[in-house]
């Protein structure tokens, strides 16, 4: 960690590694005592709160399984994503190409595939129908496993925690069945995305999430590639595996059956603001999501958030860590001039990848939900 008081003070940082931590917090690092002295009349405004941040850092890390980028590169791979992807086999293959700075980047991508693969054998992936009814209330990575039969070992996970975290926004927001069901439709407004613009085969899961359930999705940002803008992607099959004789590989075989869709994902390039009125004209949403949203980084979200509060829609966003979420909720509540009516909380079904041998990164792979109207 650098020291946090780096070009506060005149004097340079002693040495490279701010090994000195906050007594109170241990949440920020310094060089040296001086610098500590220096940093406090910014942090001590902070202190408090990052102490409580602290606190949950072993709930951060309950999952059933783990998966650890390394901290140590090695040379032949330029992030600690590749080196990862590279231990589990699947460093620029298929779904998880883009999981990685080798991979390809959106808005040069010619092809937003839903035809992608998994690239791991059939008992290790979701591709093909549940074997039971999905339970009432799925609450952790664990559930979701053990209800789709697949071992703790697989690392789905990596790229299921768009969709799952979709469910899990569902859940927060009380949309029970009985709020669809008439229609056998449910439509969600999900801004902001980015790199699952090439993963859209995994938002497939949502089938066997909600079944008979026909599920639209307005996938809204400035992301999306200029010649993909208005473009309707139908998704009625699960991603393949790399098994040959499975059957989700057969099903792949002939025409695309579109009158079997039960995911419908509809691009718009563009801020939420700039392109609502647009997108309300045939679409009503049940619920808005915003995963990762860096509210508090990014000042165009402030008329996004605006327009959500006059539309009265439930709207949850999610960012990157603990701190980020505060910061989020501080500038939600200026705009609303109200209370959020959903606390902040872990999403259980957060990126399950952790930093290895340093628990203090283990924050920044939590998603917490910061804003409910």
């Amino acid at each position: 960690m650098e020291c946090a008081a780096k070009g506060l003070a005149a004097e340079p940082c002693a040495g490279v590694v701010a090994d000195r931590r906050c007594g109170s917090c241990g949440a920020v690092a310094y060089c040296s005592r001086a610098h500590q002295i220096i940093h406090w009349r910014v942090h001590k405004e902070e202190c408090e709160r990052f102490a409580g941040q602290m606190r949950h850092i072993d709930l951060l890390s309950q999952f059933p399984f783990t998966f650890l980028e390394p901290s140590a590169l090695n040379h032949e791979f330029p992030s600690t994503r590749c080196f990862f992807l590279q231990t589990i086999k699947l460093h620029k293959k298929g779904l998880w190409k883009s999981e990685c700075i080798c991979g390809p980047d959106v808005a040069s991508a010619k092809d937003l595939s839903i035809a992608a693969e998994w690239n791991l054998q059939s008992s290790l992936c979701p591709c093909t129908e549940p074997e039971n009814p999905v339970p009432a209330v799925l609450t952790s990575w664990e559930d979701y496993y053990q209800w789709r039969s697949l071992p703790l070992h697989s690392p789905v996970a990596v790229l299921l925690h768009w969709p799952l975290t979709i469910y899990h926004c569902l859940q927060l927001s009380r949309l029970q069945t009985s709020r669809y069901d008439g229609q056998d439709t449910l439509c969600i407004h999900y801004l902001g995305p980015e790199k699952e613009l090439l993963q859209l085969a995994v938002f497939g899961e949502l089938r066997a999430l909600f079944p008979g359930v026909q599920i639209h999705i307005e996938l809204v940002g400035p992301e999306v590639p200029e010649s993909r803008d208005g473009e309707a992607v139908n998704i009625s099959r699960y991603a393949r595996c790399s098994d040959e004789s499975c059957c989700c590989n057969k099903s792949y075989v002939g025409s695309e059956d579109l009158s079997c869709t039960a995911v419908t994902l509809k691009l718009w390039k563009g801020f939420y603001h700039e392109r609502c009125h647009d997108i309300m004209k045939d679409s009503n949403p049940h619920l808005i999501v915003a995963p990762n949203a860096g509210v508090a980084a990014y000042p165009s979200w402030m008329p996004t958030i605006e327009i959500i509060r006059q539309m009265g829609i439930p709207a949850i966003f999610t960012d990157f860590c603990e701190e980020a979420a505060h910061l989020a909720s501080c500038c939600i509540s200026s705009i609303t001039g109200q209370p959020l009516k959903i606390p902040i909380q872990v999403n259980p079904f957060r990126q399950p990848v952790a930093a290895d041998n340093n628990a203090l990164y283990l924050p920044c792979y939590s998603n917490c939900f910061v804003f409910g109207m």
